[in-house]
């Protein structure tokens, strides 16, 4: 049977009891809160449209309801998107800042997020704009510009402890998913690499690119070399060069994203941060490793 799941943003918590029991009212089910005031499940819902009907009640509260099953619930391989996912930022957007170019820059980043244009000849345009790009103030930007996204260690480290491998796979570059790989705590990081003269950019990223396609294999090699069944994996990212993987995923979580790929997402968190995605497998706060 299927799990009715709410929840709120910690940082900013609107999931009442009230709200909570208003919804149960409704759907029917057992209420279990995993944390007061921030998630709950509502264990099996008998309303046949008990998500529609949660979304009516929650209204423009910042709260997310998604229906997942049970079983296989916790996921043993977590594949995740790094820019605008496991960090708050666009690399690339922070590097054309730099030059004085992230206006133009940010403009072809969300165009290609929302997957109205090529992937790849979107990356080509951008990384040729960032020609001569020194390679300290490259350092610089990652020190200074870059901000990790809540809730991400916690997600991270939770289910390493709970026998889950992760996976970050970026279409963005290695000299920040490396970084920030081994701050989070991936166990692997892929992603582009741009190409140097002595210390400054070329103009170039290195061949093949990482995009869309490597997500979904990197998440089918993973689940193949595992023997896990895709029913036991979770992909997470926002943007369109996400949905492959999310769509093959046993979750698969648009996070914050871009409106169409959230639509075309099995499971969309709109207000929580990271740890959304550890309420959603069923753990309770107290499990977390922080």
């Amino acid at each position: 049977m299927p799990v009715l799941s709410l929840i709120a943003n910690p940082a900013d918590p609107e999931l009442s009891a009230p709200l909570a029991q208003a919804v149960v009212a409704q759907t029917g089910g057992e209420l279990n809160w995993l944390n007061h005031g921030v998630a709950c499940d509502i264990l099996e819902p008998n309303a046949p449209d008990a998500l529609r009907i949660a979304r009516d009640i929650i209204g423009t509260k910042s709260v997310d309801a998604n229906l997942v099953p049970t079983d296989g619930r916790r996921k043993l391989l977590l594949v995740a998107d790094m820019d605008s996912t496991m960090i708050e930022q666009e690399c690339i957007d922070e590097l054309a800042a730099a030059l004085d170019l992230k206006p133009q820059v940010a403009e072809i980043t969300d165009r290609a997020m929302r997957g109205e244009l090529d992937f790849a000849q979107a990356l080509d345009t951008r990384v040729a704009l960032l020609k001569g790009l020194e390679r300290k103030v490259i350092e610089e930007v990652r020190r200074e510009a870059i901000t990790l996204a809540p809730g991400g260690r916690a997600l991270v480290q939770t289910m390493k402890a709970y026998g889950a491998y992760t996976s970050l796979v970026s279409g963005g570059f290695t000299f920040f998913a490396d970084y920030y790989a081994k701050r989070i705590g991936f166990d692997e990081a892929i992603a582009n690499v741009l190409e140097f003269d002595g210390d400054r950019l070329t103009g170039t990223v290195a061949k093949p690119i990482v995009d869309k396609n490597t997500k979904r294999e990197r998440l089918l090699t993973l689940a193949g070399e595992r023997n896990l069944d895709l029913a036991r994996t979770l992909a997470v990212g926002d943007g369109a060069n996400d949905l492959d993987m999310i769509g093959v995923a046993g979750f698969g979580v648009a996070l914050h994203a871009k409106p169409a790929v959230a639509e075309a997402a099995g499971i969309r968190i709109d207000h929580g941060d990271l740890t959304a995605l550890l309420y959603l497998q069923g753990y309770y706060d107290d499990e977390f490793v922080r």
